[in-house]
């Protein structure tokens, strides 16, 4: 393991590389890497690091904000295959589709979405700012937002807006019930409890 390492960091030197790995990867991976944090926290690395190559150890989306975000770097994402379920849920074609059934609509795109789809979007947004995003949209009642709906049903709560919900999910989060919180609850009486907005509402 240790003349990997030695090799990666001979390469990351030689090719003047920085490595960005996402928080769901491998204790091995976050490792080497010289940036760990969420899809948000890497793009932001990724345009403020001076390498002119970044390898990106995340899904596919996280790659193609990182190359939007910083056209003059070569972007490289090791596994090709690495998809997210939740932005896969959504395609361009199928957004295309929706906004020519229903003229005027406009669409929220979450940023854990594909290039093409945010490309389909008027506005996109993290799961941080979703609430104020859509307050800030005054006097349009025609909202479509794209592709998780229950970070969308969160963002219905908070704002008192009726929002179109495409029927996107992030499969990690849903796995989460409210039965296991209240297990967890009793093993650690008195522990706090801190849900992400892509989870069921209950």
């Amino acid at each position: 393991m240790e003349k990997l390492r030695d090799r990666i960091a001979k390469l990351k030197e030689q090719r003047d590389a920085a490595i960005l790995a996402h928080n769901y990867q491998l204790a091995e991976v976050q490792d080497i890497a010289d940036f760990v944090g969420d899809s948000l926290d890497l793009s932001r690395k990724a345009a403020k690091t001076q390498a002119k190559v970044i390898v990106f150890c995340g899904v596919q989306f996280m790659a193609e904000t990182a190359a939007i975000i910083c056209p003059d770097k070569m972007i490289l994402l090791p596994e090709l295959a690495a998809g997210c379920p939740m932005a896969d849920m959504v395609t361009g074609e199928a957004l295309r589709e929706k906004k020519k059934r229903n003229p005027g609509l406009l669409v929220v795109c979450y940023v854990n979405s594909s290039a093409e789809v945010k490309a389909e979007s008027d506005i996109c947004c993290t799961s941080a700012n979703a609430v104020k995003i859509v307050k800030s949209l005054d006097g349009v009642d025609h909202l479509l937002f794209v592709p998780d709906q229950y970070l969308g049903q969160y963002v219905e709560r908070q704002t008192g807006k009726e929002l179109i919900l495409w029927p996107g999910y992030c499969p990690t989060h849903l796995r989460i019930l409210p039965q296991d919180i209240v297990r967890l609850k009793r093993q650690y009486p008195g522990s706090r409890t801190y849900v992400h907005p892509e989870c069921r509402p209950e």
